[in-house]
């Protein structure tokens, strides 16, 4: 069983930067496509940005496109979410997935989740 920890939010002003790590331990990291997904109350989980597991491919939502940069360093067994331009409507728990197979958007089809990291954008 992989285990998934984010780390990295906080509450900040509209415009600023937050960088989110996700570490992982108990396998191969980089077997592992990983995503961060983000969730408020009353509203579906939300796909932000996915990256293949040797780092070489990526994909953004249409809301975070230019400002969010998904990386990851599998010497480390980590992958990143660096946010810049922040807004208040990025205000969520943000929460990071892997799944040992190719890379995808949806939700339901990743295996491992951590515990998510409140992220928080002040106007």
């Amino acid at each position: 069983q992989v285990q998934l920890v984010e780390s990295g939010g906080g509450l900040v002003q509209a415009g600023d930067s937050l960088r989110l790590s996700c570490a992982a331990s108990g396998r191969t990291f980089s077997y592992f496509a990983v995503a961060w997904f983000r969730q408020t109350p009353g509203k579906e989980r939300e796909f932000v940005a996915v990256i293949s597991g040797a780092g070489r491919y990526t994909n953004y939502a249409d809301s975070v496109k230019g400002r969010f940069t998904i990386s990851r360093d599998n010497a480390k067994s980590t992958v990143y979410l660096q946010m810049t331009s922040l807004k208040p409507e990025d205000t969520a728990v943000y929460f990071c997935a892997a799944r040992e197979t190719l890379y995808t958007t949806h939700a339901a089809l990743y295996s491992y989740w951590g515990q998510g990291t409140q992220v928080t954008v002040s106007s």
